[in-house]
């Protein structure tokens, strides 16, 4: 065999055990026994072992230096490319760093899980301590003399840095903290009364799944504390939760996990446990998840189908009109939980944890003094005081599990999200009519096909530019934010 069949036939070997250890954590998120815990993180560091001695097993290297790649097609360039990376950045990091990482925020997850539900921030502090001095020593490893945040955000982003991002959230800010400024000076939006039978928000869930293309025969739906995606090509899971007093929670959780999801489950299945068979960044999963969310399913057109789907379902429920309803999934109003937050006020979220995880990072903020900074800041965006940790600082998974750089995915995922909408409704002038009646079919198949089927084939931005045929730049969004929300609350 050549070199470039064995790399290949190997490669495949470790996506397919990766996938592995992503159903561990699936399952640990979903049905694992409560005192599994340390069984699971035994398990996890195992497997992590396995995984960082494969991408830095000494044949990759020797594969690689005897292919000539130009002399590929650009598939297999691709998948050079991203196995390159892969093994550039194992070699760097020992093994006995990546099994502590894994073992460690396995049970990371666990106390964060606790001190959430107690609201205890000082029962969490002392194994975030461990989980940050991990990560900045794999950073460390990584950087050679670079910014250590930045090889934190590659992991997530390829191709982009914080001063990068520094400057398009910069440009960002203004206009939200204007336009939410303006919307809460006015009449809020009519309220649901509920509750709302959690089998008849599931039933809903699953219709809004399918509707928007998730295919049930290759994945699932379950119930998890924080919604979530895993896995990619044939076996592609999500989860969501309920409240029986906002039902919205749970179909729009849904719908989000549903644009990863079918992001993965679209993407070429020749690319199947290739180095590049998924999504090509973090930023561009999250354009897929909040178009699906919110362009989509938060349109005037398409919450008229819903509207009907719950009278049915719940009858009155206190809405009077579509009209009313589709004020009412768009209410912006105070609240401290991101993934719970309107469009406007969303990316406020986010940018606080980007540049609290930066000042983390750096050692310019201690870890004993986050829930202070956390809740100083937040008061200084939002304008009203933090209640309590699971409502603060406590309330995401992302820094227990050593998630650090991929917050800022989220709005630069909003980002690309706008710049595609303004790109699809050019596209698709039948937009409008297909949503009121449920038919997604226009906008997911233009989305498949001009993003969600190249996986990881490009780099992230020409991912995005290739789809819409311009550079990716916060303006779209901005303009549809400010053009929705003026018409919503007769700005």
């Amino acid at each position: 065999m050549t070199a470039l069949n064995d790399l290949l036939k190997f490669d495949s070997q470790t996506q397919a055990l990766s996938q592995v250890a992503g159903r561990l954590g699936w399952d640990q998120e979903t049905m694992m026994p409560e005192n599994s815990g340390d069984q699971r993180g035994a398990e996890m560091a195992a497997l992590e072992g396995v995984l960082h001695a494969r991408r830095c097993d000494a044949r990759v290297g020797e594969w690689l230096s005897q292919i000539h790649i130009g002399t590929q097609d650009g598939v297999v360039q691709a998948q050079l490319r991203e196995i390159r990376l892969s093994f550039e950045r194992a070699v760097k990091v020992p093994g006995d760093l990546a099994e502590a990482i894994a073992s460690t925020t396995s049970m990371a997850q666990g106390k964060w899980a606790a001190a959430r539900a107690a609201d205890d921030f000082a029962a969490f502090a002392p194994v975030l301590e461990e989980v940050l001095a991990l990560k900045r020593e794999e950073g460390q490893a990584l950087a050679v003399g670079a910014d250590v945040y930045d090889t934190m955000l590659a992991d997530y982003e390829p191709g982009t840095s914080a001063a990068e991002l520094e400057q398009m959230f910069g440009a960002l800010r203004p206009g939200l903290v204007e336009l939410r400024g303006a919307i809460l000076e006015k009449e809020p939006a009519q309220a649901m009364q509920g509750p709302f039978d959690e089998a008849a928000q599931l039933q809903i869930s699953n219709l809004l799944a399918e509707k928007f293309g998730y295919d049930l025969k290759r994945g699932r739906i379950d119930k998890a504390v924080h919604p979530f995606s895993s896995g990619s090509g044939q076996d592609v899971r999500i989860t969501t939760r309920t409240n029986p007093d906002d039902p919205f929670n749970c179909f729009y959780s849904t719908i989000h996990e549903v644009g990863h999801g079918c992001y993965e489950q679209n993407v070429d299945p020749k690319y199947l446990l290739t180095a590049i068979g998924q999504g090509a960044s973090m930023g561009v999963h999250e354009s897929q998840s909040r178009i699906y969310e919110n362009q989509l399913g938060r349109s005037r057109a398409f919450t008229e189908f819903l509207f009907s789907k719950m009278q049915a379902h719940f009858g009155d429920f206190g809405i009077p009109s579509a009209e009313a309803f589709y004020k009412s999934v768009n209410s912006v109003s105070q609240g401290f939980i991101r993934t719970e937050a309107d469009e406007v006020q969303y990316n406020l979220h986010v940018l606080l944890r980007f540049d609290l995880e930066r000042a983390l990072v750096s050692g310019d903020l201690q870890v004993k003094d986050l829930q202070t900074a956390w809740n100083d800041r937040f008061y200084s965006d939002f304008g009203y005081h933090v209640a309590s940790a699971s409502q603060g600082c406590l309330q995401d998974v992302h820094w227990s599990v050593g998630l650090f750089g991929y917050f800022p995915t989220y709005s630069l995922g909003n980002v690309y999200a706008g710049c595609l909408y303004e790109t699809l409704r050019e596209a698709c002038p039948q937009l409008d009519e297909d949503l009121r009646v449920g038919n997604l079919a226009s906008a997911t198949d233009w989305l498949r096909d001009n993003v969600q089927c190249h996986g990881g084939l490009k780099l992230p931005r020409q991912t995005i530019s290739d789809a819409c045929g311009f550079e990716p730049s916060e303006a779209p969004l901005l303009a549809y934010l400010k053009q929705k929300f003026s018409y919503i609350y007769d700005l």
